[in-house]
């Protein structure tokens, strides 16, 4: 049951009590903020007390709706040098996977309608693009293990280093191969590290820099990926980083029913940061570009 369903279940039949529906929003992880503008706009209508569940829940969807972009953008494409996206999160969300879901995916996986018709990145089943994978998660052995058996599985480059290698290092080395190789897109997947530890967000600052050393474009994006699970902590992350390095976008992972993702909302609406993929099961293909239509009838 989602979180509408409940809140449908919840109230139906009985007057609005405000404190019980405040109690609701917050746990849906949609943050105070948003919870107490749903509420000032249903306690600004004149029949207030005549509200019934459905006012509730359209209350409820149209402020999502109002924060969350209707067109969220795609992944950038450089033109004549790899694109290059730098995967970061704290540990245990899912980068390593979600780094080889999204090389399956900008190769043409999740392509199922047709073989003419593009996948969320205009690319075709018979025009694929390239994609080169750069273990830069160093500090952990199995990463760079992990990473080497999907890149043999989804047949794409890798470029990887000893364990306790420097990563900034590594990428940089890592673009250098992708451009001679004339790579579409390179995938950075680092070290999953606290949001709080400075010395830890300082390193990847200077990844950051390191690559802009090839290209001042680069990264093109910078992804944070985020558990649904972890709720309104999600938030304080997303914060940090984005301090840090200037998010593009989220890969929100387990957003198949064991996460709410009302902080999917929140992380729009305080920070402006998009939620542009998300996971939503554990097989290569449960993986795609963020639907709002889908999230306001299915997940939230």
């Amino acid at each position: 049951m989602n979180f509408l369903q409940s809140l449908a279940k919840q109230f139906a039949g009985k007057p609005i009590d405000w404190d019980e529906l405040e109690e609701s929003l917050i746990r849906a992880d949609l943050g105070v903020p948003i919870t107490l503008r749903i509420i000032k706009t249903l306690q600004e209508r004149e029949a207030w007390a005549l509200l019934g569940v459905g006012d509730v829940i359209k209350a409820v969807r149209d402020e999502i709706a109002r924060i969350l972009p209707r067109d969220p953008a795609p992944i950038r494409r450089a033109t004549g040098k790899p694109s290059v996206i730098l995967i970061v999160g704290v540990n245990g969300t899912g980068k390593t996977t979600s780094a080889a879901k999204l090389a399956h995916l900008i190769q043409g996986g999740n392509c199922r309608a047709s073989v003419s018709a593009p996948n969320a990145f205009g690319v075709h089943r018979n025009a694929l693009q390239t994609v080169m994978l750069a273990a830069a998660d160093t500090f952990r052995a199995a990463a760079i293990e992990q990473l080497e058996i999907w890149a043999k599985r989804l047949d794409v480059k890798i470029v990887r280093g000893q364990h306790g290698a420097d990563p900034a290092a590594l990428c940089y080395e890592a673009y250098q191969a992708a451009a001679k190789q004339k790579i579409d897109f390179l995938l950075c997947d680092t070290a999953g590290r606290q949001h709080t530890k400075a010395n830890l967000m300082a390193e990847l600052q200077k990844i950051k820099r390191t690559l802009s050393k090839l290209d001042p474009d680069t990264p093109h994006e910078t992804l944070l990926v985020v558990d649904a699970t972890t709720g309104s902590n999600a938030l304080s992350q997303a914060r940090e980083f984005h301090n840090a390095l200037g998010l593009t976008g989220l890969v929100v992972t387990k957003l198949d029913g064991s996460g709410k993702g009302g902080v999917v909302v929140a992380i729009q609406d305080e920070l402006g940061i998009p939620t542009r993929l998300v996971g939503t099961g554990e097989t290569i293909d449960d993986f795609a570009p963020f639907d709002r239509k889908k999230y306001l009838e299915n997940l939230l």
